[in-house]
């Protein structure tokens, strides 16, 4: 976590239609970042996260996405998931660290317990302070704004979602803001609210997302 301390994560993602959803591509917009001065990787799929660890070094904060009919948490929501991302050498480990029902009545206790007996560092995914409370309580030593805005009852939240960091300092955990930090300038807004480190990904890394922004910022002075 010190290498990670006073940096910037950028996260590494990228689903279908996007043309960026490969392990190779992936793992070379990776490496970049590291090569542009990111102090660590978040980074979804197994897959993904093999292609990535042979041409980075940086601390990988890994997760899978699995949806699981009739439940909401979808990161890191089972059992299964986190034995997965041992087996894959991630230093870090992500969850849904919310109240939400899992598969199997997985618990987030569970879920901690299994990530820190393999080894790994647990990071609770948050959408409220009881979670990260409830989290590092468990034993998770970092604890991340990832969720808020995701759930239901946090629909809505304006994002970057201070508060929240802010209130995973006062737990004691490593702080790390993500979710809607889309500037420089909310990036330090976040680091001023007292974050350990900050995740960036859309902003940085989502071509489409970007190609979107700047397509509809031009064609609104397009001739009609």
């Amino acid at each position: 976590m010190d290498a990670l301390r006073g940096g910037l994560i950028v996260s590494v993602q990228a689903k279908a239609p996007s043309l960026l959803a490969d392990p190779h591509v992936l793992a070379a917009i990776a490496a970049e970042a590291e090569r542009a001065g990111a102090a660590g990787l978040r980074m979804q799929g197994v897959e993904n996260i093999a292609a990535a660890r042979e041409r980075t070094r940086v601390p990988m904060i890994g997760l899978i996405k699995r949806d699981y009919a009739g439940y909401e948490p979808y990161i890191t929501p089972t059992l299964a998931e986190v034995e997965a991302l041992l087996a894959a050498g991630v230093e870090i480990v992500a969850f849904d660290a919310t109240a939400r029902p899992r598969p199997g009545g997985t618990t987030v206790e569970h879920i901690v317990a299994a990530i820190r007996a393999g080894g790994a560092i647990a990071m609770a995914d948050c959408s409220v302070a009881e979670d990260a409370e409830r989290a590092v309580a468990a034993g998770a030593a970092i604890a991340g704004s990832t969720l808020a805005g995701y759930t239901k009852e946090t629909t809505g939240v304006v994002l970057p979602a201070l508060d929240l960091v802010r209130a995973i300092v006062e737990t004691g955990a490593f702080a790390i803001a993500e979710g809607g930090i889309r500037t420089p300038e909310q990036a330090d807004a976040a680091s001023e609210a007292g974050a350990d480190a900050v995740v960036v990904g859309t902003a940085i890394t989502d071509v489409g997302w970007l190609v979107g922004e700047f397509a509809d910022a031009v064609a609104k002075r397009a001739p009609r």
